[in-house]
């Protein structure tokens, strides 16, 4: 049995991931996967599911075909509607055939994943379904998604009979200020410098992208020169470039890079760091080690407790009370002036 989705309009950036490629990177080979992990576990594992359509702020509008399909959907504060109708920004939910599934930038977010209860019909690339558009592997044809689109779901299974919202535990709430390890190359760089990285305020650029986040601010100077021996890269590492601007590196990184590395963000705080917009701006505040370890810790703790569906509580707004003819008939003893 099986089923399809098509897309009926992409934005930029809409493509197909699961948790990345691994165990490539001395081939150099980049994982790519999620930008918010958090999210995606949440979409994938209430869908049962390993991979997802990951949606950028141009949003996707999505259509079921040849039967029903549940679908996850979990993000930044996206809205969501299912022709037409309002649903929260984590929801499940059953798509008909004929009906509309519509994700579009909402308040803040900037990442949103849409979870088949079924498994997608394409081949693996080394292991992964994840799309890394620059060399082209993975997802439908290594390519972004885009209009017209259609992505089998093999073994489609229906969702709840009503859309309802989708509680995890491990969701936490949007951030301003993220938490690094300085190092490894912090001594590339003078005390003065390092106290300016965390006093400053940063602006994410618009000229951010799966690979790197882009940050505006004061130049941050090298003691001598911004070059070193390449070496590897993960996600959250800070590299400060020639032009002092930093780079916080994110899911679809090269592998290895020549950059000094003033330090990293924790791994506990890079989905927080992902759904950030360009304009907002952001602080970071050094932690020790050990605070970092206990952070990922507690994520862990957060990742073994699970999922729960709960009925949606529509908002209650004067459209809705129209909708519901909350008034029926009048009846009563009244004395009325002749």
């Amino acid at each position: 049995m099986s089923a399809r989705l098509r897309i009926l309009s992409a934005g930029p950036g809409v493509t197909l991931q699961d948790e990345g490629r691994r165990g490539f990177l001395r081939y150099g080979v980049t994982p790519a996967g999620p930008m918010d992990a958090d999210s995606f576990l949440a979409a994938t594992r209430a869908a049962g599911a390993s991979a997802a359509i990951e949606v950028s702020l141009g949003g996707v509008e999505i259509a079921a075909e040849e039967g029903e399909i549940g679908l996850a959907v979990c993000g930044g504060n996206f809205d969501v509607r299912l022709d037409g109708r309002p649903l929260p920004g984590a929801c499940a939910l059953t798509l008909a055939p004929g009906a509309r599934l519509a994700l579009r930038a909402g308040p803040s977010g900037a990442w949103a994943y849409v979870a088949p209860l079924g498994r997608f019909d394409l081949p693996m690339i080394l292991g992964s379904l994840a799309t890394h558009t620059r060399s082209g592997l993975g997802g439908l044809e290594g390519r972004a998604l885009a209009a017209g689109d259609a992505l089998g779901v093999l073994e489609p299974r229906v969702g709840p009979g009503e859309p309802m919202a989708l509680h995890a535990p491990w969701l936490g709430a949007a951030s301003q200020e993220f938490r690094i390890l300085f190092g490894p190359q912090q001594n590339h760089f003078a005390n003065e410098t390092l106290a300016k990285f965390l006093a400053s305020p940063w602006r994410l650029s618009a000229r951010s992208d799966r690979m790197a986040y882009r940050l505006e601010g004061p130049k941050l100077a090298h003691r001598s020169g911004h070059d070193i021996v390449s070496d590897g890269l993960a996600m959250g590492a800070i590299q400060i470039p020639g032009d002092g601007a930093p780079l916080v590196l994110m899911a679809d990184r090269q592998p290895t890079g020549g950059y000094p590395k003033i330090a990293h963000v924790i791994g506990a705080d890079l989905a927080a760091l992902a759904q950030m917009r360009p304009g907002e701006e952001l602080r970071f505040a050094a932690v020790s080690l050990e605070e970092a370890v206990a952070a990922r810790r507690a994520r862990a703790r957060a990742l073994a407790e699970g999922l729960r569906l709960e009925p949606i509580t529509p908002e209650l707004t004067s459209e809705l009370l129209l909708e519901r003819n909350l008034v029926g008939g009048v009846v009563g003893d009244f004395n009325l002036p002749e």
